[in-house]
């Protein structure tokens, strides 16, 4: 099972690469791998236009199974396929180990420059640095989310 946990700073760069940190770069593309495959495969999206999501393949895949069983007329399927098709696309890292964010989710995201990459388990959050900072301020981790964390058994 892929676990993806802490932070790394990169930057992206004038063309909108995104070179993986090293403490990422591994266990991302091992499990990007799939069955059969010589090229690690990933889905790049965003569920809001603030900061993108980078998933292995094989995790997207698995996301789109459970998605294939909801009835077409889901109101939240779609809206959900619509927003990660909007922004989304197919990436693999070059032979430098980068990815190009596509101008679509760099804009919306401002990724930028310096960024903070994020793991979240089965997948990485990419943030602006600066926006991501000015949301932890803005929405700090409540005793109200520790509690409903706590009724969850963390």
């Amino acid at each position: 099972m892929l676990r993806l946990r802490g932070n790394s700073p990169a930057t992206v760069d004038e063309k909108g690469r995104l070179k993986l940190p090293s403490t990422f770069k591994a266990d991302l593309e091992s499990h990007a791998l799939g069955v059969g495959s010589a090229v690690a495969r990933h889905y790049l999206t965003s569920l809001d236009g603030r900061s993108a999501r980078l998933y292995p393949m094989p995790v997207w895949e698995s996301i789109e199974e459970r998605l294939a069983g909801l009835p077409a007329t889901s109101p939240a399927k779609r809206k959900f396929l619509e927003v990660t098709a909007y922004y989304g696309s197919e990436v693999e890292p070059d032979a430098q180990g980068r990815f190009v964010i596509p101008p679509i989710l760099r804009e919306a995201a401002q990724l930028a420059g310096e960024v903070a990459i994020l793991g979240q388990m089965d997948h990485l959050a990419l943030w602006n640095k600066g926006g991501f900072e000015r949301r932890l301020a803005a929405e700090p981790l409540t005793g109200e989310d520790l509690a409903a964390l706590a009724d969850l058994g963390i």
